[in-house]
């Protein structure tokens, strides 16, 4: 069981910054891939950016060049830092772990972060 709580949302003008931050309670080392996804009203679930434990990282195109997602073993954190944040960033943000078993993949989520951008 992987339990996940995000943290650093909040409202921010355009063009301004925020940093997300997401904890998990078991080693960070042992989850297969973390990740950030955003939902935004009456949309589905999309993912911004996601990083494996081999260092490797993708990005939703929209994020490309403005966000960063990075991992901390040390603190069991991945963190999205958002930089020249636009009204269409405007989402409900959720932190990610996909976990590998014998038996397969399991998906683990937290609860979410506001993250609203107006001016």
């Amino acid at each position: 069981q992987v339990q996940l709580v995000e943290s650093g949302g909040g409202l921010v003008q355009p063009g301004g910054s925020l940093r997300l931050s997401c904890a998990s309670s078991v080693d960070i080392k042992s989850i297969y891939q973390l990740g950030w996804y955003r939902q935004g009203p009456g949309n589905v679930r999309r993912p911004v950016a996601t990083i494996r434990n081999t260092g490797g990282t993708d990005y939703a195109k929209s994020a490309e060049g403005r966000f960063t997602i990075t991992s901390d073993n040390a603190k069991n954190t991945v963190n999205l830092q958002m930089n020249s944040l636009k009204p269409e960033d405007t989402a409900v943000y959720f932190c990610n772990a996909e976990v590998n078993y014998a038996g397969g993949i399991k998906s683990y989520w937290g609860q979410g972060t506001q993250v609203t951008v107006s001016s």
